[in-house]
């Protein structure tokens, strides 16, 4: 047993600096693309600064015309023989810049901020905002969120989870129908405590899982709050 429990230990361990190193890998891949990016620009302007104004005007308007407070979802949850309740029906993947209204609490998909939620490991102690979660969940995050009513050695107990786990986040979140829940894009489960197997078995199938509608997208560099 013991074994067993070592191997499956060693296993997890391996895999999370299996991402992190994917991590910084995109990271650096990030900055080389940025590097070209401006590069191009540059030659861009030196050639047509005129043309390239306009499509930046154009493409402004475009994005201005999708800003709105719905969160372009539509359907219903259907809740599985686990307790995990998966989101049938369209969940809207638009960038906006306004505050959105979601018909579920936390959300686990719909429009959303361009800028995603740092989202690997971080453990946030005051709310932050849904519409910049929602794109960490986009990118295959798991995120954890809790009432006043959960128990602190629940909280401390999965804080330490999350810390330890790569494309996770976790914050307290009053507007939820339990004191503790996970969410991924799509998916959602209250668990009763931090000892609750669910827990480890959400992480495993959601964490970077196969409803993940940008899988390997970034954790970092997005907003800190």
């Amino acid at each position: 047993m013991g074994s067993a429990k070592n191997s499956s230990t060693a296993a997890r361990k391996a895999r999370i600096e299996e991402m992190r190193r994917a991590e910084r890998a995109r990271e650096r891949r990030t900055r080389v693309l940025v590097v070209a990016a401006s590069v191009v620009v540059v030659a861009g302007l030196a050639v047509g600064g005129v043309v390239l104004v306009n499509a930046q005007s154009d493409k402004k308007d475009s994005a201005a015309s999708s800003d709105g407070k719905g969160s372009g979802d539509s359907g219903h949850w259907v809740t599985g023989k686990d307790g995990v309740r998966t989101w049938s029906g369209k969940l809207s993947r638009t960038h906006v810049t306004t505050k959105v209204s979601y018909p579920m609490h936390p959300p686990v998909g719909g429009n959303h901020n361009p800028v995603w939620l740092d989202c690997n490991g971080d453990v946030y102690t005051k709310p932050v905002q849904d519409e910049n979660a929602v794109h960490a969940l986009e990118h295959g995050a798991v995120w954890v969120t809790y009432t006043g009513k959960a128990s602190k050695a629940d909280v401390a107990a999965l804080a330490a989870k999350v810390k330890q786990t790569p494309y996770s986040l976790m914050s307290p979140y009053e507007n939820q129908a339990a004191p503790l829940m996970l969410s991924a894009w799509g998916h959602q489960v209250a668990v009763k405590s931090a000892k609750d197997p669910e827990v480890n078995k959400f992480f495993a199938t959601y964490v970077q899982g196969q409803q993940t509608p940008e899988p390997g997208a970034s954790c970092t560099g997005g907003v800190m709050k």
